[in-house]
């Protein structure tokens, strides 16, 4: 830990050095969405735990080639940066896996249609967090004042975790539903798409709704979500990257753990942990520098020790375990 002097940074040259690349990876995302959606899964079917464990295993070896051919290219520490914001963001995309659980559980969505909406899902999140991403760095390059409201932010998010005890609302009495519901003449059955007709009208079912609070859930979950990786670094394409592979495992590792996520009972507490942390790293970042090591070995460690306590309280007290909420 070295205490710095508080400079003032020119703007970053790597911005659009860095555009194509993120083009490239964004065509790649793409593709192996559309791989999974229109090859493997074009008929509904529920998806096994053997096929999810397989997905996330290979999203997790993608991540893992692609951040060591960072640390051959760009270096030791760019490789480092990219492996704290992947386990940040991934750990963090916890948050979303008790959302999803709680919105389809709430619209008595079968298994089956989850993985369609899902994919959709993460099409609508590649576009929200890239614009959210884009916005991000440009104004850390010409605010400087940003970087400490986005620690405060995060500081704030986290302490907010930490103090929720209740479990989150039914999403079907939120003012969105009401507002769907209201605009969109809704069907009552399930055909396994987002539409349906009957009687020359075009109607929307429960998988829309569903597709619609999944897409606004990530949104209010990335206000939170996309501050925090700027705390490991503020260069476009790892932070992208880091994103991106965090965000793509999700659909495999939701149809993975979705049936353990309840028993998960002290992880909101790590994640809150791991926010405090960030924000503080942000807050004080123009006096002390901490190295992203660091910033990794803390991040794993809160996580782990979270993980651990959870599995403990199962062991202990099954059927408490078993009968908690969700947490959020």
């Amino acid at each position: 830990m070295e205490f710095l002097p508080r400079p003032t940074p020119p703007a970053p040259k790597w911005i659009m050095g860095n555009v194509l690349w993120s083009a490239a990876l964004t065509a790649f995302f793409l593709g192996m969405l559309a791989l999974d959606l229109g090859v493997f899964h074009h008929r509904p079917r529920e998806i096994s735990r053997r096929e999810a464990a397989a997905w996330s295993a290979a999203w997790i070896a993608l991540s893992c080639v692609f951040g060591i051919g960072l640390c051959f290219w760009k270096g030791s520490e760019s490789g480092v940066q990219f492996f704290t914001g992947y386990i940040l963001e991934k750990s963090l995309s916890f948050d979303n896996l008790f959302m999803f659980t709680v919105i389809f559980d709430s619209l008595a969505i079968p298994p089956r249609y989850q993985h369609r909406t899902l994919s959709f899902g993460v099409l609508g999140a590649i576009a929200l967090r890239a614009a959210f991403i884009a916005a991000g760095v440009s104004l850390l390059a010409h605010f400087r004042w940003v970087l400490l409201a986005f620690g405060a932010l995060i500081l704030v998010a986290g302490i907010r975790l930490l103090l929720r005890r209740r479990p989150p609302p039914d999403p079907r009495r939120s003012q969105l539903v009401r507002w769907a519901q209201r605009f969109m003449p809704m069907a009552e059955v399930l055909e396994g798409s987002f539409f349906v007709r009957r009687n020359r009208q075009w109607l929307a079912t429960p998988l829309l709704l569903a597709l619609v609070m999944i897409e606004f859930t990530d949104m209010m979950l990335a206000v939170d979500s996309i501050p925090a990786i700027f705390s490991v670094t503020r260069n476009s394409l790892i932070v992208y990257s880091s994103t991106m592979f965090a965000v793509l495992g999700l659909r495999s590792l939701y149809f993975l753990v979705a049936d353990f996520t309840s028993r998960l009972r002290y992880l909101r507490v790590g994640l809150g942990a791991i926010l405090i942390f960030a924000g503080a790293k942000m807050l004080v970042g123009n006096y002390v520098e901490i190295p992203a090591l660091i910033s990794l070995v803390v991040v794993c460690l809160v996580l782990l020790a979270a993980l651990l306590a959870s599995l403990r309280a199962v062991t202990r007290d099954p059927e408490r375990a078993a009968g908690c909420p969700k947490a959020n």
